[in-house]
């Protein structure tokens, strides 16, 4: 039957530009928003000039906007499925002579290293459709972190994946682009149904089901890839404040994402790669993320926090996030159980970032190389990012397999190599008025993080010198004449600077 539905779809047109054609940009981006009136005002004034787009129309109102359409539109919407096959899916149910939606299904369009792509996503009803909070066993859709943890999967191929905590489906849906084989895993039993829809909908294969909490469905199993958008989401563990299964992983505090962290390895092939979302706590002096890096414990580590807020905003967020509105004497309990226990435990802030774990020996697996020390990285970068274009994982692989180089080099064999600049680095002066030296010289970076790098004379030069003419260590010679200064002692400065630009992708190693 799904099957049926997917011919249908796909004849009606039913893909996210379609459907930003069909009300707007304006509209579309009220929907971004949570509100459906501007779409719905748009279609009620067009309805007579719809012609072709009628099935169109009719399935966005039922499905996106949550609204009833009457029988026969959505006969003809669905001619091969029918409404009657429909019902029998779980997507709808009669009302008199209407019918309403009992899932959401809308288009998901992506683009990834292998090109661009677009789905069909059922999860269950949003508070759009329903009107008020969320069920508790409600699954989640395609939402913001599910784009960034797509986003940031290393797109490059692999035997095994575990998309751990899969909820609609959507990470293990990504992970099958590069990947032979998919397990994926979750504690509810409906996200499983809506996944395995969802798999069969999209004409998926190569993905396994499982049914358990966190590691338990994988025991002794090993995988070169990890992902996960783990329920994260710090709640109080208190009567009456709801646990949803896609966000509230049923621990205290940040403990679910230590879990997650500190078993990964056991779970990993050497040299494979955990890739996941997590919050971590700051209690008065006790640094959030250098506890989120004690839990990766020996493993290699790149920890990136990418905001942190304070724990009234974070409480608001998320009350608001499960269909509670403020105004409201449920906000306002929920609110109060929220600071409660915050302030039982000392917490006054919480950081939100992307980790990535890989198990030891990565370097020689990956490169060949021997002698190379795997990252350790942990990073505060709370600003923008760059262009990223199909997604940050292309440039956290290139960065990784840069690390491993480069780490994997002396001094000396560093100083015999040719580098060049990325192409998206730029360098930016500023003078004072009418002053022949600048008083800062910048090195910005287009895409990745973004990064932004403060130069000295004898850096801003060798970057400037990097064109793949020269080797580092003749530059440095060239530089330490020009400066006067000791070649040795520039060496030592520099190098390390050199290895951190090669790390963050701005410096270029010759192709091998």
């Amino acid at each position: 039957m799904l099957g049926r539905l997917g011919s249908d779809l796909r004849r009606a047109g039913f893909t996210v530009g379609a459907l930003e054609a069909l009300w707007g940009a304006d509209a579309a981006a009220a929907l971004h928003r949570g509100e459906r009136v501007p779409a719905r005002r748009v279609l009620e004034a067009r309805r007579a000039e719809h012609g072709s787009s009628a099935d169109l129309a009719a399935l966005a109102e039922l499905f996106v906007l949550g609204l009833p359409v009457p029988a026969d539109d959505l006969a003809r919407a669905l001619p091969e499925l029918g409404v009657d096959a429909a019902v029998e899916l779980g997507l709808i149910a009669r009302r008199g002579t209407s019918v309403v939606a009992s899932l959401d299904l809308r288009p998901y369009a992506f683009t990834d290293a292998r090109g661009i792509g677009e789905w069909w996503i059922l999860s269950d009803l949003g508070e759009l459709a329903i009107g008020g909070a969320l069920g508790e066993q409600h699954v989640l859709g395609v939402g913001g972190a599910s784009t960034t943890l797509a986003g940031l999967m290393l797109p490059t191929p692999a035997r095994s994946v575990l998309d751990l905590g899969t909820g609609c489906g959507i990470q293990a849906m990504h992970a099958s682009r590069f990947a032979d084989r998919v397990v994926a895993t979750d504690i509810s039993e409906r996200a499983l149904r809506l996944a395995g829809m969802n798999l069969e909908l999209n004409g998926i294969d190569g993905v396994e089901l499982r049914l358990g909490s966190l590691y338990e469905p994988v025991a002794g199993e090993r995988f070169d890839r990890i992902v996960s958008n783990p329920p994260f989401v710090i709640t109080p563990r208190t009567e009456g404040v709801p646990e949803y299964d896609y966000r509230d992983g049923g621990m205290v505090g940040d403990a679910l994402v230590e879990a997650v962290i500190r078993a990964a390895g056991d779970h990993l092939e050497p040299g494979g790669v955990a890739q996941l979302l997590g919050n971590w706590e700051y209690a008065g002096d006790h640094d959030g993320l250098a506890r989120a890096a004690e839990w990766a414990g020996d493993l290699d580590h790149w920890i990136v926090e990418r905001e942190v807020q304070h724990v009234t905003e974070y409480a608001e967020t998320w009350i608001r996030d499960g269909g509670t509105r403020p105004g409201t004497d449920a906000f306002d309990r929920l609110y109060t159980a929220w600071l409660d226990d915050f302030e039982a435990r000392g917490v006054d802030r919480v950081g939100f970032g992307y980790v990535l774990l890989r198990r030891g020996d990565a370097a020689d697996v990956a490169t060949g190389a021997r002698g190379s020390t795997g990252p350790a990285r942990v990073e505060r970068l709370h600003g923008p990012l760059g262009d990223v274009g199909a997604g940050l994982g292309g440039h956290l692989a290139d960065c990784l397999i840069a690390h491993d180089r480069q780490s994997a080099l002396t001094d000396g064999e560093l100083g015999a190599t040719r580098l060049t600049v990325a192409g998206d680095v730029t360098e930016e002066r500023h003078y004072w008025p009418g002053d022949d030296d600048p008083t800062a010289m910048l090195l910005r970076q287009g895409g990745g993080f973004a990064r932004t790098v403060v130069l000295g004379t004898g850096l801003a030069a060798l970057v400037g010198a990097c064109d793949g003419e020269l080797a580092v260590g003749a530059i440095i010679g060239a530089l330490a004449q020009l400066l006067e200064v000791d070649e040795q002692a520039l060496a030592a400065e520099l190098l390390p600077a050199v290895r951190a630009l090669i790390d963050d992708g701005m410096l270029l190693l010759p192709s091998e």
